[in-house]
C-alpha cells in the first residue's frame, strides 16, 4: 500500500470515531434529559444509536488493521497489491538487464577493458599473427628485388612483387639519366659548347659538297671573295655561302655558269633587316646535278646598296622589286626597279625594324 492509501485510512478512521463519539454523547444527553422511562420510539432511537456506534467502532477497527498491515505488522498484502508489486518488480529487473546488456556492448566496441569472449580472442590473435607473417614476408621480398636491381638480375617471371619493385628501380635509374643528360644539355647551350664538344659533333653529310663550292669558288675568284661559308643546321643543312658585297655579283656569276655549278634557278629571294645590317638572300638549285646552296651578302643598313642578279636570273626580279619596296633596298643594274606594293608617294618602309608610320592616321 502506497503512503497516500495509509494516510487516507488514517483520516477515515479518525472520522468514524469522532462521529460514533459524537452520537455517543448525543444519547448521554437524550437519556439525562428525559429523566423517566423512554418511549418506545425513544428506545428506537437509543437502539439505532448503539448499532451506528458499533458498525463505526467495527469500520474503525477494520481500517485501523488494513493499516497496519500495509505497514508491515505481519500479515500479506491483498492479491491485487501484490500483482502490481510482481509486475514493478520484474519491469525493474527487465529494464535494469537491458541497461547492463546495453553498457557491456558499448564497453566491448569501445575497448574498455572487459574480457572479450573467447572466439573473439582466437580471431584477433590469428590476425594479428597474419598480418605479421604478410608484413615480415612484404619485406623479405622488397630487400630481395633491391638486392637483384642491384646485381642486374632480372625477377623471375610470377613474382610480382618482384618485378614491381625491380621496374621501379630501373624507371629510377632512367630518370636521373635522363636528368643528368638534360642538365648536361642546359649547361652546353648555356655555354655555348665547348670547342672538344663541336668537334666531336658528327659532321654534315653535305660538308663535302660545301667543300667543293668553296674550292671552286677560290680557284676561280681567290680566296678573299667569301666571307663565310658554313652548314645550316637550321635548314636542312644547306650549304651556305656569304660572299662579301663588292664579290657578290661575281660568285652569283660563276655559281650560274660554271659546269660543275650549274646553278640555273633561283627558288628564293628575299631581304631582312638586322638592325646592325641588311641582308639579302637566295636560295639557288641546280637540276643537272641535283644540289642547292644559299649564298648571301651583309650590306649597310644606312646606304642599302647591292648589284642585282636579275641579269642573270629573270625569276629574281620582283622579289629584288619587293625588298627594295618594304625595306629600301636598291639594286643596282636592275632593269626596272619600282614599288610594286606600296604606293609611289609612300613614306618609309614598313619591313625596317624601326619603321614609323608617316600618317598616324594609317
Amino acid at each position: 500500500m502506497s503512503e497516500l492509501d495509509k494516510e487516507k485510512a488514517k483520516k477515515l478512521a479518525a472520522a468514524k470515531a469522532k462521529a460514533a463519539a459524537a452520537a455517543k454523547k448525543k444519547a448521554m444527553e437524550q437519556k439525562s434529559a428525559a429523566g423517566t422511562e423512554d418511549t418506545p420510539a425513544a428506545d428506537d432511537d437509543k437502539e439505532k444509536a448503539k448499532k451506528l456506534a458499533a458498525a463505526k467502532a467495527k469500520a474503525a477497527a477494520a481500517a485501523k488493521k488494513k493499516a497496519m498491515e500495509a505497514k508491515g505488522a505481519g500479515t500479506e498484502e491483498a492479491p491485487a497489491v501484490d500483482d502490481d508489486k510482481e509486475k514493478a518488480k520484474k519491469l525493474a529487473a527487465a529494464k535494469a538487464k537491458a541497461a547492463a546488456a546495453a553498457k557491456k556492448k558499448a564497453m566491448e566496441a569501445k575497448g574498455a577493458g572487459e574480457e572479450d569472449a573467447p572466439a573473439t580472442d582466437a580471431d584477433k590473435e590469428k590476425a594479428k599473427k597474419l598480418a605479421a607473417a604478410k608484413a615480415k614476408a612484404a619485406a623479405a621480398a622488397k630487400a630481395k628485388a633491391a638486392a637483384k636491381a642491384k646485381s642486374g638480375e632480372d625477377a623471375p617471371a610470377g613474382d610480382d612483387e618482384k618485378a614491381k619493385a625491380i621496374a621501379a628501380a630501373k624507371a629510377k635509374a632512367k630518370a636521373a639519366a635522363a636528368a643528368k643528360a638534360k642538365a648536361a644539355a642546359a649547361a652546353k647551350a648555356k655555354s655555348g659548347g665547348s670547342a672538344a664538344e663541336e668537334e666531336q659533333e658528327k659532321p654534315s653529310a653535305n660538308q663535302p659538297t660545301l667543300d667543293k663550292y668553296v674550292k671552286i669558288i677560290e680557284e676561280n675568284l681567290g680566296k678573299e671573295v667569301l666571307e663565310d661559308s658554313y652548314i645550316n643546321r637550321l635548314a636542312k643543312d644547306v650549304p651556305t655561302l656569304v660572299a662579301k658585297p663588292e664579290s657578290y655579283y661575281k660568285i652569283a656569276e660563276l655559281l650560274k655558269n660554271n659546269e660543275d655549278l650549274s646553278f640555273e634557278y633561283v627558288s628564293e629571294h628575299h631581304g631582312s633587316d638586322f638592325e646592325t645590317h641588311m641582308e639579302v638572300y637566295n636560295h639557288l638549285f641546280s637540276f643537272k646535278h641535283k644540289h642547292s646552296v644559299a649564298l648571301k651578302v651583309k650590306i649597310d643598313r644606312d646606304k642599302p646598296v647591292v648589284a642585282s642578279i636579275t641579269p642573270l636570273w629573270a625569276g629574281a626580279n620582283w622579289p629584288e622589286c619587293e625588298s627594295y619596296d618594304l625595306l629600301g633596298i636598291n639594286y643596282e643594274g636592275h632593269p626596272k626597279l619600282e614599288r610594286i606594293l606600296m604606293p609611289d608617294d609612300w613614306v618609309g618602309y614598313p619591313l625596317r625594324k624601326d619603321y614609323e608610320p608617316y600618317d598616324v592616321e594609317v
